[in-house]
């Protein structure tokens, strides 16, 4: 199939554009002014730096975790497995009670994280910047935990999971 003709771009045509693009799906939670605890779910974090070791979330203006990272200055990062599929859903919602009957694990600062994630990052702010509906939070990683198993994955608008062909680890990147 043939690409299709180019056009301006537009926030559909750039999330449809985008979606193309196969992402790792993760949780960010952080505690509110009132020490509430909130979240939400992301596919826009990536590893910055190794050393000293960075991430990067990126995070909807307005939102209250947006907020609550802000004031606080700290934020945890969940990174989901394949099975946990309806945590994507929950934390992906607008309003509701997220936390509501959730087992979590608690990292050193005592903020949420994911139970049974496939990896886990408490963070400080390093710095933020606001760019066009976001608001971009470096993240200097203060501890991490990790665990095999396969990702959750958002592709075209739909979750699923990574297929591994078979194929060697690439060295490079480990």
């Amino acid at each position: 199939m043939a690409l299709s003709t180019f056009e301006t771009a537009s926030a559909t045509s750039m999330r449809r554009s985008m979606g193309r693009l196969s992402a790792g799906v993760s949780v960010v939670t952080a505690d509110d002014a009132e020490h509430s605890a909130c979240g939400m779910t992301i596919s826009s974090m990536t590893s910055i730096s190794l050393e000293p070791p960075v991430l990067m979330v990126s995070l909807t203006h307005g939102s209250r975790t947006t907020d609550a990272v802000e004031a606080s200055g700290r934020f945890a990062v969940s990174i989901l497995g394949a099975r946990q599929e309806a945590i994507a859903r929950r934390f992906a919602t607008r309003g509701g009670a997220r936390f509501d009957g959730l087992e979590c694990d608690h990292g050193t600062t005592g903020l949420p994280m994911i139970k049974d994630a496939l990896a886990q990052f408490e963070c400080r702010v390093h710095s933020a910047h606001d760019i066009g509906d976001h608001r971009v939070f470096y993240g200097s990683v203060q501890v991490l935990r990790y665990r095999e198993g396969t990702g959750l994955v958002f592709y075209s608008g739909r979750f699923g999971n990574f297929r591994d062909f078979g194929h060697d680890e690439v060295p490079w990147l480990f």
